[in-house]
């Protein structure tokens, strides 16, 4: 499909929901970040009360920071 090129605003719309799909793309993603919904937390914290390694919540928090 050939067409016109997106409008600037709508390709970084289109951006920012793509990064967001590949956030939530992850169950272990989407607890942290209804966890967090409650309030901050330590990772330690967040790795305790989901049952996931430090190591994993860690990689997990940088994943969603990137996105």
């Amino acid at each position: 499909m050939g067409g016109a090129p997106l409008p600037l605003a709508l390709t970084s719309r289109l951006e920012v929901m793509n990064r967001l799909g590949r956030a939530m793309a992850d169950p272990s993603r989407s607890r942290i970040l209804m966890l967090l919904l409650e309030g901050p937390a330590y990772p330690a914290g967040i790795a305790e009360a989901l049952e996931l390694t430090r190591q994993n919540v860690s990689n997990h928090l940088t994943c969603l920071r990137d996105c």
